[in-house]
């Protein structure tokens, strides 16, 4: 308990103290996010707002797990594909910069970046951490052999939680919070099985980096996560799904960032096929922004839903090993 203690702080402060110079050198460098025109008219008051702060957070977590850790194949494979969705989000929001625009990667760089890090992903958990391709629906106290397609899963996984996070990184200190509040609940998962105490660290480090990000992401935000930050995360959250075999449990745990998800995919349905919207403009923070409601108001009801849903889905787990 002591290390994950040491080990979330240290995250914590890392990100706290080197946060300003990190912000001072991207705007030096005019290293600022481009706002889409579609977007909402209050957004565009944040375009030139230093981005790519997910930098900060992977340079907080890596420190102390790399000093700590016990490099258990669990944790590894983890901090791995957080690393390599990071470096992918990376890339898009450096794409982004030079070429002054709110579009990064194409799609097809984006897919075969996510296939390989599933594999690389499906290849440590069941060569190296010894886990079998048979995945546990907590809910309903039943065991799916996937097989063959394990991989296939495992990707769905990786890329359904990456875009995911980045679609909830809209308004300032979301996809922070919600993360840190899913991860948070991993830190519970991890601590209360046997023989994942290097996974509970990690946890407590990503929980310390986005806690630690807040100070300067909060509204009015000074600095954002970007690509690199969002899709880092949602690496890290679905390598412990993974990880922790909790793949199922996660609509759950996340369900802040599948309502966001479901309110992209229903909005583009709705349209191609009937013409219609549903929602005033998706995803469903930008909806409730159309409707009035202040920013502080949508991520603080946000982070409360997304306690709930984790709270929920840390209970289920935790009923499922006794």
């Amino acid at each position: 308990m002591g290390e994950v203690l040491i080990a979330g702080m240290a995250s914590l402060l890392i990100c706290i103290f080197l946060s300003p110079k990190f912000i001072s050198w991207l705007r030096l460098r005019e290293f600022g996010q481009n706002i889409r025109e579609e977007g909402p008219e209050g957004h565009h008051t944040k375009a030139g707002t230093p981005t790519m702060g997910g930098i900060i957070i992977f340079t907080a977590i890596s420190v102390p797990f790399l000093l700590l850790s016990d490099y258990d194949w669990r944790s590894v494979g983890v901090y791995g594909a957080a690393m390599l969705c990071a470096l992918l989000g990376f890339a898009d929001d450096w794409t982004k910069i030079v070429r002054r625009r709110s579009l990064g990667l194409s799609g097809k760089a984006k897919l075969v970046g996510q296939v390989a890090i599933a594999i690389l992903l499906w290849w440590v958990a069941t060569q190296e951490a010894g886990l079998s391709d048979k995945v546990r629906l907590r809910t309903v106290d039943a065991t799916i052999d996937l097989g063959i397609f394990y991989p296939v899963f495992i990707y769905l996984v990786v890329a359904g939680t990456t875009n995911a996070v980045n679609l909830t990184d809209g308004l300032d200190g979301l996809a922070a919070g919600c993360a840190a509040i899913v991860l948070l609940a991993y830190i519970g998962i991890t601590f209360i099985t046997p023989g994942l105490d290097d996974l509970a660290l990690l946890a407590a480090c990503l929980v310390g980096a986005c806690v630690g990000f807040l100070w300067f992401n909060a509204f009015p935000a000074t600095i954002f996560m970007g690509d690199t930050g969002s899709l880092g995360l949602g690496g890290a959250i679905a390598g412990l799904a993974v990880m922790t075999n909790t793949a199922e449990l996660l609509i759950l745990l996340g369900g802040i960032f599948v309502v966001e998800a479901l309110s992209v995919l229903i909005q583009v349905f709705s349209f191609q096929t009937f013409r219609k919207r549903v929602l005033l403009m998706a995803p469903i923070h930008h909806h409730f922004e159309i409707l009035g409601w202040s920013e502080t108001k949508i991520i603080l009801r946000f982070w409360i839903i997304a306690a709930i849903c984790a709270a929920s889905g840390f209970t289920i787990y935790q009923a499922s090993i006794t």
